[in-house]
């Protein structure tokens, strides 16, 4: 099963690579120049902002039919791929299973939480499988510093699947996977219920923060509102863990644009080490590059402006978009390639060709570094709202220049790996 995802190579660009390094260095400039001296007071009001949606909306979509028909769904879909792996043929070829899970599911969240919300909570078929199970002890409440966390390790622990292992298509990786995933959160769910997977499942929490973004979401009064999607994302709290989570997502999706480089191609066909263990030291050296860089940044950030109450967690949330730019331009032509590929399959097609990219290789580059360059924009608009909340007048601008060199490099970063 293909799992490239990058537009090819340097000549593919719609315009030469210096003028889109330049171009993407002009926006982020730009853009924090006109916040300094145009947006002076917070204007993001996080879960507190939104427009209620009209009363049958709100019963419909609180209704127990639906939450159960959702339940009943995912369910479903989760026995459909179980089946398909376990009896299916150990082809991803012909077995949508591998396609299910790494096309449709992992890629698929990320429309999906966009426009409609935390999608995964609702469909969680381990959240059924617990309702189901007996209770035979009082849950325990949840340890204040677990945070996110378990989800950030399982996030790395299904990007190595993904990235790193040697059979990430195959029958036996997938199950492998699945049931040790199935078999941890259940077993924590009995001992601290169901918040469990609220915090701690990967898959939630994905959906959750790329929700963050999403034109619907509940105000703090629990109403179901219509808001500017960057009101949601201030509403991100600093969770224990959200830095890391955060990281796992970019550092992951950066070394899957490394991976496909020819320099790394040899570099791992020649380590002593081994294919599998060189790239996951790669892969776990793109997450803590990354971690590493905010680290540096945050703490630049308190020493220019003073001190902060989170002083990781603080401007967190302004990496979110920086994620979903990196998806969307890493992950786009895999989903209308693949992903029509996967259902003709589960719909019995034998050996379908996979559905021509709607672009050309141009457009496809534009796209992707569109995706990018948005992408850190708006999080250089998010950090610049929190620093003028959090920080006195005279030293918001100031204390946003770490950010500002963060994300010029993650921005430089991520256009290089789209070029290379």
């Amino acid at each position: 099963m293909p799992l490239a995802h990058g537009v090819g190579s340097a000549h593919d660009l719609p315009v030469p690579p210096f003028y889109a390094f330049a171009g993407a260095f002009a926006a982020l400039f730009v853009s924090f120049l006109a916040l300094g001296l145009l947006w002076s007071v917070s204007r993001f009001r996080g879960d507190r902002s939104g427009r209620a949606l009209p009363a049958p909306v709100q019963r419909a979509a609180d209704a127990r039919p639906l939450r159960a028909a959702l339940r009943g769904l995912g369910a479903a879909a989760c026995l459909f791929v179980v089946l398909h792996l376990l009896l299916g043929p150990d082809d991803p070829a012909r077995n949508p299973a591998a396609g299910a899970v790494h096309v449709l599911f992992w890629v698929g969240l990320v429309p999906a939480s966009l426009l409609l919300g935390p999608v995964w909570r609702l469909l969680n078929p381990l959240r059924t499988l617990h309702a189901l199970l007996p209770r035979r002890r009082a849950v325990r409440p949840l340890p204040p510093r677990l945070g996110m966390w378990p989800a950030a390790a399982g996030l790395l622990a299904f990007t190595w699947l993904e990235l790193a292992s040697p059979h990430p298509a195959s029958r036996v990786s997938l199950l492998a996977f699945l049931a040790v995933h199935a078999v941890v959160h259940l077993a924590c769910a009995a001992r601290y219920g169901e918040r469990w997977f609220t915090h701690a499942d990967p898959f939630e929490a994905y959906s959750t923060l790329l929700a963050r973004l999403s034109p619907f979401g509940r105000r703090a009064d629990g109403l179901l509102v219509l808001r500017h999607p960057l009101h949601g994302l201030d509403s991100t709290p600093p969770t224990p863990g959200l830095v890391a989570t955060v990281c796992v997502l970019l550092g992951s999706t950066a070394y899957d644009g490394v991976r496909d480089t020819p320099a790394w191609i040899t570099t791992l066909q020649t380590s002593p080490l081994g294919r599998t263990a060189t790239a996951t030291l790669g892969l776990c050296a793109a997450v803590a590059l990354v971690a590493t860089l905010h680290c540096l940044c945050a703490g630049a950030v308190r020493l220019l402006s003073g001190p902060l109450a989170h002083p990781l967690g603080a401007f967190a949330h302004s990496l979110l978009p920086i994620a979903l730019g990196y998806l969307v331009a890493h992950y786009a032509t895999l989903f209308v390639t693949e992903g029509p590929r996967t259902v003709s399959m589960a719909l019995g097609a034998d050996h379908p060709p996979p559905a021509a990219p709607p672009l050309g290789p141009g457009g496809i580059a534009a796209l992707q570094i569109g995706a990018v360059v948005t992408g850190h924009v708006l999080g250089v608009v998010a950090a610049h709202d929190r620093a003028v909340r959090l920080f006195p007048p005279h030293r918001a601008v100031v204390g946003q220049l770490p950010l500002l060199a963060l994300m010029i490099a993650y921005t430089l970063g991520g256009i290089g790996l789209l070029v290379a």
